[in-house]
């Protein structure tokens, strides 16, 4: 809770400071897509509840701070190769996980970090100047079951 949800407060919070008082900036949060679907086969509802907050403080965030010209969104990344996901699976229990994930996954791949750029590119770009507290999942396709 305190880097998945406090830490990310923390940050749009001092955000804020500057945006709000400019009359306009855009805050894009890190959420996942655990924040909308219990994904299986781990036992992980402290990380999904912090993700749904993460979630539900966007778009909180962008009711209050819209009329102020400030935009807050979030993206939600599906399962993504980073190198903590990368130690799990050469374990026995990510072993086993990684054929589970693929199952529900139509795009039958994990996300490269790379994936994740043209999501965050036009969520600070003018492009999405009347979008705010929406949550864009960038999943594979994961969350479609």
């Amino acid at each position: 809770m305190d880097v998945n949800l406090k830490g990310v407060f923390l940050c749009a919070q001092a955000e804020a400071c500057v945006m709000l008082e400019a009359g306009y900036g855009k805050v894009i949060n890190t959420a996942s897509m655990s924040g909308s679907v219990v994904n299986t086969p781990q036992n992980q509802m402290p990380y999904n509840v912090s993700k749904a907050g993460v979630i539900h403080m966007t778009r909180s965030l962008a009711a209050e701070w819209a009329p102020r010209g400030v935009r807050v969104n979030s993206i939600s990344p599906g399962y993504t190769r980073t190198q903590l996901v990368e130690d799990l699976l050469r374990t026995p229990v990510g072993k086993d996980m990684m054929p589970r994930w693929m199952s529900r996954t139509p795009m039958n791949r994990m996300a490269e970090v790379t994936d994740l750029q043209g999501a965050v590119v036009f969520l600070a770009s003018e492009a999405s100047d009347f979008m705010t507290g929406h949550d864009l999942i960038i999943d594979g396709g994961y969350s479609v079951w």
